[in-house]
């Protein structure tokens, strides 16, 4: 299927190209990648982590709590953190009070640091990471860091400017209907089987992958 047929349904889905156009995310520099510090790179994967299987606003009105009560997420804090610390937290109102949440803390601090150490800056490893192996990003992700399996990484892509897809029920949904996802999406098989559509579809059109991502998630009937 060519994307413009898509393009074309999420037109007539949203009342015109001006409507769609507004919808889609707009992609910082990629140097902004590299300028983001490495405690921003450990709160955003922490609120990602946090929202997953929670109702997001939640998050997002008690994350001023979540910044004093993790200090501003320093990962070289973080990585070396005491139990001590992370009991406390486990009884902190100011944040939610998951334990398995909490732990991944300082889990993901380490992998930041350890990237860190090698490139520079964690927004320098994701820089170097091209959007035509986003699959081998989200595998690198799961394997290093904690509870950054499902679409918990892809939205923290997302949210920091990486441009990628996200597996969405839509996306999922349209890749399905376009006759090129047959794998169960969350596997290794089915993100290579979106991969490769949205490869082609960034060939055809030289849109970004996260609008070409939100694009196809429009043309679905809601």
């Amino acid at each position: 299927m060519r994307f413009s047929d898509i393009h074309e349904r999420a037109i007539v889905r949203k009342g015109g190209i001006e409507e769609l156009n507004a919808l889609l995310p707009q992609l910082p520099p990629r140097s902004e990648l590299e300028a983001r510090t490495d405690d921003r790179y450990l709160a955003e994967i922490t609120r990602c982590v946090f929202k997953a299987g929670f109702v997001w606003r939640v998050i997002d009105n008690k994350w001023a709590g979540f910044e004093a009560a993790f200090h501003g997420f320093v990962p070289a804090y973080w990585q070396q953190v005491s139990p001590e610390v992370l009991e406390e937290l486990a009884s902190d109102e100011r944040i939610v009070r998951n334990m398995q949440k909490i732990r991944t803390v300082p889990e993901n601090a380490r992998m930041i640091m350890d990237a860190a150490r090698e490139y520079g800056s964690f927004g320098r490893f994701l820089n170097q990471w091209p959007s035509e192996d986003q699959v081998g990003l989200l595998l690198w992700l799961k394997r290093n860091g904690s509870r950054l399996g499902g679409n918990s990484a892809q939205y923290f892509l997302r949210r920091v400017g990486w441009d990628g897809f996200i597996m969405s029920h839509d996306v999922v949904a349209g890749l399905r209907l376009a006759g090129l996802l047959d794998a169960s999406p969350g596997s290794k098989k089915g993100l290579q089987q979106a991969q490769a559509a949205f490869i082609a579809w960034h060939q055809e059109t030289g849109l970004a992958y996260s609008q070409l991502s939100r694009i196809l998630s429009c043309s679905i009937e809601g």
